[in-house]
């Protein structure tokens, strides 16, 4: 039986151990999946970019028709109560979410005056950078017509799920997404770079994925320290004959990928320089 790592949630003015019960079944977020959350990270002492990862939750709030209640200058003031509770030095995700309790205009729509909050931080080791196997996925990223791809929605989720699972059903750890024209977007659980003669390269934003925080803390490091960049419109080639390729996100922040399907690959010297450019930064705060 799977249990649950050490765990503090904040919910309705105290902090609980462990996984508290927050829905019912007439909920509106539990129904019809109406939930907003972002990831932190909590390591060595450390949480890098904490202010912008709670500054996006609550944009995320806002593009789904819900109502932030919470300041970041709040939230991070709950961050350092519950990273405390945790000892000395963990390895935690932070998780704020925002969701509605009752639905609007005949219950589809949410009613944004009833939204909640919750903090949630629970144990999770950091990835060892051991490396992943990757491969291409028939499922697609959907566009903002479709979906709320401006958000970090919970409902979001199912789809790059059943991308990983089914990646995984044939020997791969993670998979690449495409977008509806057929250029690659991301990751099914973090965004992608790839490094083809000493160019530094990732999709570029068009709207179909969250071009994520760390995403753009590492571009933002690699251009300080003079490499050439290039978010642009990349293909699957593109992938299959890189000379490097890692995943940038918050919970494993630089990762390599060292098997695109049956091709083998080694961490290269862009991937280690911006690991550890990424760990410089982490601790220089």
């Amino acid at each position: 039986m799977t249990e649950w790592s050490k765990t503090w949630t904040w919910l309705d003015g105290q902090w609980h151990e462990g996984n508290p019960p927050i829905l019912g079944p007439r909920s509106h977020a539990f129904w019809l999946g109406s939930s907003v959350f972002d990831g932190a990270r909590a390591f060595e002492g450390v949480t890098p970019d904490l202010d912008l990862h709670l500054g996006r939750v609550n944009r995320s709030a806002e593009a789904l028709n819900l109502k932030a209640t919470m300041s970041v200058g709040q939230m991070v003031e709950l961050v350092q109560e519950g990273v405390a509770k945790f000892g000395h030095n963990p390895e935690l995700y932070i998780r704020p979410m925002y969701w509605p309790e009752f639905g609007a205009q005949g219950m589809v729509a949410p009613d944004a005056e009833s939204t909640r909050f919750a903090l949630c931080i629970h144990e999770a080791p950091m990835p060892t950078g051991e490396g992943s196997a990757i491969t291409a996925s028939p499922f697609r990223r959907p566009t903002i017509e479709t979906m709320p791809v401006n958000a970090k929605a919970g409902c979001l989720y199912p789809n790059n799920a059943r991308a990983l699972l089914e990646a995984r059903k044939r020997g791969f750890d993670n998979c690449l997404l495409n977008d509806m024209l057929g250029n690659v977007a991301e990751l099914a659980t973090a965004n992608v770079f790839m490094a083809k003669d000493g160019v530094l390269m990732t999709p570029i934003a068009n709207g179909c994925f969250l071009a994520g925080i760390t995403r753009q803390r590492v571009l933002q490091l690699a251009r300080k320290a003079g490499m050439p960049t290039v978010e642009g419109t990349l293909r699957y080639a593109d992938f299959q004959s890189a000379d490097e390729i890692f995943s940038v996100g918050n919970y494993g922040k630089v990762q390599p990928v060292t098997r695109i399907d049956d091709r083998d690959l080694q961490p290269g010297p862009l991937y280690r320089k911006l690991r550890d450019l990424y760990w410089e930064f982490a601790h220089a705060g």
